[in-house]
């Protein structure tokens, strides 16, 4: 008899842990964007005196709030509702395409996006960037859910770390973001001083229909305005390169 309470107890016991597992196909995620504001300078220049004080002086982070919709095979990233830290002052020294709009369709693996990049606005259209993911046995909690690290590389020296949750279906995240078996509800790029990390996980349903990019702008390829970009700000140096990595988030 007693073989046979144990047994039971052990049944029930693994119906209750599963029954507490979520696995989530469409609902919204609210990531908040932390950006280090004082370590986006290049303070060698001899002139940068003025500059490193004047930094010195500002709030350290700019931080700002964005969404994530997702259902199905599509996801869209946009501002969020939520006022952040976001230091108007220094706006202007975080770099371009700090807004941006993406709509991603995971199964057809193409993006669409809407990116503000100094002056000009562009509606980019490319196909879902690949990244060579690598997950590590390391998890943290984010947002209420396990998340397991994996890394990779874009611009084929910047390193970023995602921690990504399995109980959420769909395999998407923070701007382009993606590739992962699960969503990324975390995003760290330690040579821009950034991170992304989900604040909250809703069970709301997006509208698929509103999943539309609107207002106006150059129509091009990610490859294209990154050319553009380049040309733009050759003689930027380190802050030039720094600032095309950020137009491929």
């Amino acid at each position: 008899m007693k073989r046979l309470f144990f047994l039971l107890l052990i049944i029930l016991t693994g119906c209750a842990g599963m029954a507490q597992t979520q696995f989530l196909a469409k609902g919204k995620i609210e990531y908040e964007r932390k950006i280090n504001v004082q370590r986006q300078f290049d303070f060698t220049d001899e002139n940068s005196d003025w500059l490193k004080d004047y930094v010195s002086k500002m709030p350290k982070f700019n931080i700002k709030y964005f969404e994530l919709d997702f259902t199905g095979s599509k996801t869209m990233y946009k501002p969020g509702k939520r006022e952040g830290v976001s230091n108007k002052d220094m706006e202007w020294g975080i770099g371009p395409a700090k807004d941006n709009i993406i709509i991603t369709d995971l199964e057809k693996q193409l993006f669409s996006s809407k990116k503000k990049v100094y002056e000009e606005t562009y509606l980019v259209q490319d196909s879902v960037r690949q990244m060579n993911w690598k997950i590590t046995d390391e998890t943290r909690i984010i947002a209420g859910f396990e998340c397991k690290k994996a890394v990779a590389r874009i611009c084929d020296s910047v390193y970023v770390v995602a921690f990504y949750t399995d109980e959420i279906l769909v395999n998407g995240g923070p701007e382009s973001f993606s590739g992962l078996p699960g969503m990324i509800l975390g995003i760290a790029i330690p040579r821009l001083y950034t991170t992304w990390f989900a604040t909250k996980v809703q069970l709301e349903e997006p509208v698929e229909s509103e999943f539309v990019i609107t207002g106006k702008g150059k129509k091009i390829n990610q490859k294209e305005m990154e050319t553009t970009l380049q040309k733009a700000i050759k003689d930027w140096g380190k802050e030039g390169q720094k600032n095309v990595w950020w137009v491929t988030l």
